[in-house]
């Protein structure tokens, strides 16, 4: 399904330590003359505390993941779809595509296609970015990112990241009109203004009246 009206669904994925919080933090400002609406998953709604809990919990992969989704239906409901239908531009960090990236790798042998298992959950009601930038770097230069003061989710390690990354570029080749990949070894800046100067274009391009 995609986005509604003349807004924008942009979504902005990476595995951790891509740097992708420090690139949204300055589109805020880059971005400020569009208005967008920044949202995140999980976390914009109530569900993305019980996805947490999860996480922390190490609760069973499938209730993992159906909470996920669980989370990405409320995102939809109440943050991106009103905003959409309010001619809203909506950056969310993270969106579907984390899911298709990330769960695979912690279903893997719980389910004999867990892509195509999460694939069928969201088929339907789902709604598609218009356009998705995908932070992509070595592993162990985002391994190297992580705060060591902080905890680490068990996902948050090298094994791990690299399969997932994997799996990001596997989907980015498989849908090339919507994916923009970024090289996050460049210098911050220059990676916020690429990208500012990506949505921006994109908007201008997306609003004009084909018949002029």
């Amino acid at each position: 399904m995609a986005s509604e009206g003349a807004a924008l669904l942009i979504t902005i994925e990476g595995i951790d330590g891509s740097g992708k919080t420090t690139l949204l933090a300055r589109l805020h400002d880059l971005l400020v003359d569009l208005d967008p609406l920044f949202t995140r998953e999980p976390g914009a709604t109530w569900v993305g505390d019980a996805v947490r809990r999860a996480v922390a919990e190490r609760l069973d992969p499938i209730t993992e993941a159906l909470l996920f989704c669980a989370d990405h239906a409320a995102h939809i409901d109440t943050v991106i779809r009103p905003a959409l239908r309010a001619g809203r531009t909506v950056i969310s960090d993270r969106y579907a595509d984390s899911r298709f990236a990330y769960q695979p790798v912690v279903l893997e042998g719980v389910l004999p296609d867990p892509r195509e298992w999460l694939l069928r959950i969201h088929d339907g009601w789902s709604i598609r970015p218009d356009r998705t930038f995908l932070l992509v770097l070595p592993v162990e230069d985002a391994i190297s990112r992580l705060d060591p003061e902080k905890k680490r989710e068990y996902f948050e390690n090298a094994g791990i990241l690299a399969r997932v990354q994997e799996n990001y570029l596997e989907i980015a080749a498989s849908d090339p009109a919507r994916f923009v990949i970024v090289d996050a070894l460049l210098e911050e800046e220059a990676v916020a203004r690429f990208v500012a100067d990506e949505i921006r274009a994109f908007a201008r391009s997306s609003r004009r009246d084909p018949r002029a």
